[in-house]
């Protein structure tokens, strides 16, 4: 018998040996970065709106609908949006999507050029509109780069993390925003998001890759990922496969609007996003004008509810895949913080019913932390989602959702028209929370992945 030959390992890149990447939440911190932004650009308008009204001489009713400009294009979007996702990939399409958003962003500048009122107002109206067109791809981008970077017990906090960058929005850019309208005028708000954006879209294009393109994953995060689900070959589609997705689009559509499950949860994201376009759009005003403060004050003074929101968005995908991890089913761990953070989000009726400053942020900073909370929208959609229209099903139920961008901030003008008081839209806001609350309990069922060909 010869000697005994050496056993050589014959790959270095054994899963079961080799300590993984951690690749997947830098592309999370990414989608964090850019979901700011995007909040802190539709958030222009609320920080600036006060001045901006007085300059140009705009009522309650006329601002209503040039706060509901983004979302009627925003909502038309939304579909096209996620077939450009689905034919393109994300990494282009998003890039596009936020240069553009941006640009539009900077040029609101200008509004103040226009002179009289109702000018002003439809080239404002217009360019919020081109924003809201332009964004439309965003979150079900987030949401499709989350299924195919993420295995499925980590992806609630995947999606919570991006999604609590609306709350750190406001955290960050709000006092800032208030300070450049206070010290420059609100015009330098727009010039100053705007170039920040453009900035953005190319640290974008840098950083963003598919799990089998990045330069930095190794073979153990790519097979740790696939085998707990996720989507890793979402953008490697062959041209054949684009053209049969393409003829089935309408009949897949169809078959998602027939989902009651699927209904169930737009009508929840609907009524969940009410409570958002109202901290978006009428909470700066109301502190204004309902509670006397200065704009500088509230570009300090609304950065600690939205505090609050960003570590109850944290805490939810925490917790919703701690449930996940300790055995429960997903329609239990994703249910459960939705229900909770409703129920707290109720919580800002109570300001109606208290004078002292600081009770009423402590009770808008407790509404805060559970629509934060309760907003696990898009870590469902990621579970819920078909593989083959991944991009379109976020699109739609963005859709329904953004519907509530239009709705909330005309409905909230009216009834501060027609009361003089803030009062009945806090209610309106609160009942929201119910809804979304009914709907997940009794309308959803059991939350799972769409099979569009059973």
């Amino acid at each position: 018998m010869g000697a005994p030959q050496k056993v050589i390992n014959p790959s270095p890149l054994i899963p079961t040996t080799e300590k993984k990447t951690r690749t997947r939440w830098f592309i999370v911190f990414m989608l964090f970065l850019v979901t700011a932004l995007n909040y802190a650009d539709r958030a222009t308008l609320s920080i600036a709106g006060s001045d901006m009204s007085n300059q140009l001489g705009l009522d309650s009713v006329m601002m209503g609908y040039v706060f509901s400009a983004f979302a009627w294009s925003y909502v038309a979007g939304q579909i096209p949006g996620g077939w450009l996702l689905d034919r393109f990939g994300s990494k282009k399409v998003y890039f596009w999507s936020i240069f553009l958003w941006s640009t539009f962003t900077l040029l609101q500048g200008v509004i103040g050029f226009f002179g009289t009122a109702g000018t002003a107002v439809m080239v404002l109206f217009g360019l919020r509109f081109l924003v809201g067109l332009s964004e439309a791809p965003s979150f079900p981008a987030n949401s499709r780069i989350v299924a195919s970077w993420f295995p499925s017990h980590e992806r609630g906090t995947a999606a919570a993390t991006f999604n609590s960058a609306q709350y750190f929005a406001t955290v960050l850019f709000a006092p800032i925003m208030g300070y450049i309208t206070y010290t420059f005028g609100w015009e330098y708000v727009f010039y100053f998001m705007g170039v920040v954006g453009i900035i953005v879209a190319f640290m974008w294009l840098k950083a963003i890759y598919s799990p089998k393109d990045h330069p930095r994953i190794n073979k153990a995060e790519l097979d740790y990922i696939e085998a707990g689900g996720a989507l890793i070959n979402m953008d490697q589609k062959v041209e054949n496969e684009k053209k049969e997705d393409k003829g089935a689009n309408w009949n897949y559509i169809k078959k998602l609007l027939s989902n009651r499950m699927l209904l169930g949860i737009y009508l929840g994201q609907y009524c969940i996003t009410t409570l958002t376009y109202f901290f978006l759009t009428w909470f700066p005003v109301y502190l204004v004008q309902e509670r006397g403060m200065t704009i500088l004050e509230v570009g300090f003074i609304a950065s600690l509810p939205a505090i609050c929101g960003f570590f109850g968005g944290i805490l939810g995908g925490m917790f919703s895949d701690f449930l996940l991890r300790k055995g429960f089913s997903l329609t239990i761990a994703r249910k459960t913080p939705i229900v909770i953070g409703m129920l707290l989000s109720m919580s800002l009726v109570a300001a109606n019913y208290v004078e002292a400053q600081w009770v009423v942020i402590f009770v808008m900073a407790l509404a805060f932390f559970g629509k934060g909370f309760g907003a696990l929208g898009w870590a469902v959609v990621s579970d819920t989602s078909p593989k083959e229209m991944s991009g379109v099903s976020g699109g739609l139920f963005n859709t329904f959702g953004n519907i509530a961008g239009i709705t909330t901030p005309i409905i909230i003008g009216y009834i501060i028209g027609t009361t003089g008081s803030f009062n009945g839209a806090l209610v309106f806001v609160g009942a929201n929370a119910l809804v979304a609350i009914f709907s997940y309990l009794f309308l959803v069922g059991e939350i799972k992945r769409v099979d569009l060909k059973a």
